[in-house]
């Protein structure tokens, strides 16, 4: 017994230590980021691109499908969410496939505004970190409008107004139900889901989002087909 507890004890020092490094590393890596180019001009440069698009110029059943399928408790955590990533985990893992993201928007926001997409412990210390700090400056519409002014949709649209006049050939603003909830399931997996190169997975994708937003309350089982 007593040489049972020393190895669990051991591997626990073992485990404390590693994550103190890895926390460090993170903490590090967010630091030098930040303190090269700060939140506030990686914002800016953000705010500056051709046709950025504003929160109130996107519809809202859009903003509700995408908060649904990436991030339900958005309005509810300050970058960093335990329940929404356990959530995910188990819905990813009961689906056996990845149908909902784990990271939170803001993290995402965090991720493409500074790091590598390289799956690393200390590089999501660092997006956490980094997340934290943009929470810090903006409210969440402006966060949630920067978050989609920057992602990838797939087929070389890497903004909500590039994709919503590239695969429906009008401004995000006029997009109908049916198309804003497309464009809310492509960035999961934009080479993927994009409806110019599998248009059957882009809706199986939709459907998904459908679900997602039924299941947070934004709309009743077939209210959008």
């Amino acid at each position: 017994m007593k040489v049972i507890k020393r190895v669990l004890l051991l591997v626990l020092i073992i485990i404390v230590a590693g994550a103190s490094i890895v926390i460090g590393q993170g903490y590090q890596m967010y630091i030098e980021a930040v303190e090269k180019v700060p939140v506030e001009q990686k914002a800016q440069e953000i705010m500056e691109i051709d046709h950025y698009t504003s929160y109130d110029e996107l519809p809202e059943t859009y903003a509700d499908a995408v908060i649904a399928a990436e991030d339900r408790r958005f309005y509810y955590h300050r970058g960093f969410d335990i329940i929404s990533t356990v959530r995910a985990a188990w819905r990813n893992l009961r689906n056996k496939e990845i149908v909902e993201g784990g990271s939170t928007i803001t993290q995402q926001l965090g991720r493409i505004m500074y790091f590598s997409q390289e799956k690393k412990y200390s590089r999501k210390v660092a997006e956490v970190l980094a997340a934290g700090r943009i929470e810090d400056l903006y409210d969440k519409e402006k966060i949630f409008e920067l978050y989609v002014n920057t992602i990838y949709f797939g087929s070389g649209y890497y903004s909500v107004y590039d994709a919503s006049m590239g695969y429906f050939g009008k401004k995000p603003s006029e997009m109908n139900d049916y198309e804003c909830t497309m464009l809310a399931g492509i960035p999961n997996a934009p080479s993927v889901y994009s409806p110019d190169v599998n248009p059957t997975l882009a809706e199986e994708r939709r459907q998904q989002v459908l679900e997602c937003m039924a299941e947070a309350g934004y709309i009743q089982p077939g209210d959008i087909e």
